[in-house]
């Protein structure tokens, strides 16, 4: 279905705007994707982070929207919407197979410390665990690489720096929530 965007299509910082494949991606993988991903929780997590920004959360699709806004923004902030985005040479901590950040949303293999079934989610993935796997998964397969994220962000905002010191926060913006929200009602 071709969509037209508008407000997704908004600069962030100094990227320029983003690739309607990639929103197109966002759209596509939220409109599939397990409710459980966008359901409130006990977590501080990124619904925490933005709700002064995008909130107060009126829906699951609102939820659902919201996602898509902060990955639109973290897309845009951590690689300029590149999949294929290999380490932060910038980062010193990014020395290690499992620290050295991977694919368009900058995780690293370590990140899946953060709960059980991240690796889980590998393992369904890519049938292995370790972190060249992961950095290789998180690279190639999109819709990997997006449910990734998503479900790293419910469990914890202190992964991205971006994130955690909310330099994301001033280029989120809630017409795009809007937009990304109209699609998904339209499913798609």
């Amino acid at each position: 279905m071709s969509r037209t965007f508008v407000a997704c299509k908004s600069v962030v910082h100094n990227r320029e705007s983003p690739p309607d494949s990639f929103l197109n991606e966002l759209i596509d993988w939220a409109i599939d994707a397990p409710d459980e991903i966008f359901q409130p929780n006990q977590v501080h997590d990124i619904y925490s982070s933005v709700v002064a920004d995008l909130g107060p959360w009126k829906s699951l699709t609102h939820r659902k929207a919201a996602m898509l806004e902060v990955l639109r923004v973290l897309g845009g902030f951590e690689s300029s919407w590149r999949w294929n985005a290999g380490v932060d040479v910038k980062n010193p901590d990014s020395n290690t197979p499992c620290t050295e950040e991977a694919g368009i949303f900058q995780c690293s293999g370590n990140s899946m410390s953060f709960d059980d079934s991240l690796k889980n989610l590998l393992m369904q993935a890519a049938g292995k665990t370790d972190c060249e796997t992961f950095k290789t998964e998180t690279k190639s397969n999109h819709k990997f690489a997006i449910d990734y994220c998503a479900r790293l962000l419910r469990f914890t905002v202190n992964h991205h720096g971006l994130i955690k010191r909310k330099k994301i926060n001033p280029w989120l913006r809630r017409d795009a929530v809007a937009e990304f929200e109209g699609f998904l009602s339209s499913q798609g």
